[in-house]
C-alpha cells in the first residue's frame, strides 16, 4: 500500500486546516486509515481512525471535538479535518493503513508525513 499525504501548513491557534491521504495498491484488505503525529522529541501519538468498513470513527483524547476523519465513497481518500488548532498541534503527521504503535514498535503502512505548525 502506498500512501500520499497532503494538506499540512502553518496556521494560527485557532485556525482550521484539512489534511488528505490517498491510498494505493492493495487496500481491499486493509481495515482503518488513520493518522498519526510526532512532536519533536515526542513519541508518535495516535489522532484518529476510521474503519473502512462501515466507517466508524475514533479519536485520541486530546483532539476528541476538534477534529473530523473521513472518507470518500471509494474509501480510498481519507480527510482529517482539524479545527480550533493549537500550538500543541504541533507536528508531523503522518498518514496509516492498519497502522499501530505499540511498545514503541510501528506496524502498518505509513506515509512520508506531512507538517503542520501552529502559531501562538
Amino acid at each position: 500500500v502506498q500512501l500520499q499525504a497532503s494538506g499540512g501548513g502553518l496556521v494560527q491557534a485557532g485556525g482550521s486546516l484539512t489534511l488528505s491521504c490517498a491510498a494505493s495498491g492493495r487496500t481491499y484488505s486493509s481495515y482503518t486509515m488513520g493518522w498519526f503525529r510526532q512532536a519533536p522529541e515526542k513519541e508518535r501519538e495516535f489522532v484518529a481512525a476510521i474503519s473502512l468498513a462501515g466507517g466508524f470513527t475514533f479519536y485520541g483524547d486530546s483532539v476528541k471535538g476538534r477534529f473530523t476523519i473521513s472518507r470518500d465513497g471509494n474509501r480510498d481518500t481519507v480527510y482529517l479535518q482539524m479545527n480550533n488548532l493549537k500550538p500543541e498541534d504541533t507536528g508531523v503527521y503522518y498518514c496509516t493503513v492498519d497502522g499501530t504503535v505499540i511498545g514503541g514498535v510501528i506496524s502498518g503502512s505509513w506515509g512520508q508525513g506531512t507538517q503542520v505548525t501552529v502559531s501562538s
